[in-house]
């Protein structure tokens, strides 16, 4: 889903502080509290308080703030990951009291590909930290501002990985906590259903195949109609069409980030024609595949 290469700020905030941080529309970003407190104040609601180890993801992109009080007046942004010249920065901002250390990291998506699991997200998720809670997401934490506080050869390299492996960590610790809770719809419930669970990991596992309703039922382990009337119920969309967006965005990545001809990723995304493939490629993204390759490459990278 991303675009360009994710940014990251290592700030170290001096009580007393209060920053604003603007909508960044087609945007995904978090915040990691490495070290002291502090309070999210959200577009809606009441404050959050935050301690060392919390999580905040905004998937949407939203506007929020952070302060060392609920009641902080909120400065203007100075700091913005996706502006910065580099891919990693580091700035001590506010006054001269008690030390809070974040750590900002973002990217932006492209809604083309924007998967359908974003929408079930709020716009705000905040992960506490709890003791011995996700341990692979605190690592990941850590390296990452390491990586950040002490550059070394490779840390573009190595931040741009990282950052999406705690986006990709931050979603599973989301969405096991929420299937625990959830038994009625949305993502939380796919992933935590063992018949719709099933289907989706043959498909993304080989989009290729020439899946039917019918065989994908069978790894389910349930018959046709009840396989696709719990698929549909879950993902918001029928298992077929679902295979077709899956390959569809897979072919823009393909296609975007490889020199396979239309022909090579038509067949390694499932179509038995060019045409055929090139006709599907237009319905979904508006575009043929040849034009949606020279767009791309002509596009400024974010």
């Amino acid at each position: 889903m991303r675009t360009g290469r994710p940014r990251s700020a290592l700030v170290s905030w001096r009580a007393p502080w209060g920053q604003r941080f603007p909508e960044e529309p087609g945007s995904a970003t978090f915040q990691v509290v490495l070290r002291g407190s502090c309070w999210l104040l959200p577009p809606e609601g009441e404050p959050v308080a935050l301690s060392m180890g919390d999580v905040v993801f905004l998937p949407q992109g939203g506007g929020y703030g952070l302060a060392d009080d609920p009641s902080a007046l909120l400065a203007e942004p100075v700091c913005d990951p996706f502006r910065d010249g580099g891919a990693t920065s580091t700035a001590t901002l506010g006054g001269t009291g008690a030390e809070t250390v974040t750590l900002c990291c973002g990217y932006r998506l492209a809604p083309a590909r924007s998967h359908p699991s974003l929408r079930s997200l709020p716009s705000v998720i905040h992960l506490p930290a709890r003791l011995g809670r996700h341990p692979e997401l605190r690592a990941a934490v850590d390296l990452l501002a390491q990586e950040i506080e002490t550059p070394r050869l490779g840390t573009d390299t190595v931040v741009s990985s990282l950052i999406d492996v705690l986006h990709l960590y931050i979603l599973r610790a989301w969405f096991e906590a929420e299937g625990a809770q959830c038994s009625d719809s949305g993502w939380a419930a796919a992933l935590t259903d063992p018949a719709v669970s099933a289907a989706l990991d043959a498909l993304h596992r080989d989009p290729a195949h020439p899946w039917t309703v019918q065989s994908l039922g069978q790894r389910a382990g349930l018959s046709r109609a009840a396989f696709s009337r719990r698929f549909t119920d879950l993902i918001g969309k029928p298992p077929l069409a679902y295979l077709t967006w899956w390959r569809l965005s897979i072919a823009a990545r393909l296609l975007q980030e490889t020199d396979a001809s239309v022909a090579e990723v038509a067949k390694l995304v499932g179509y038995g024609s060019e045409f055929a493939f090139g006709n599907a490629f237009k319905r979904e993204h508006g575009i043929s595949p040849g034009r949606y390759r020279r767009r791309t490459d002509c596009a400024p990278v974010s």
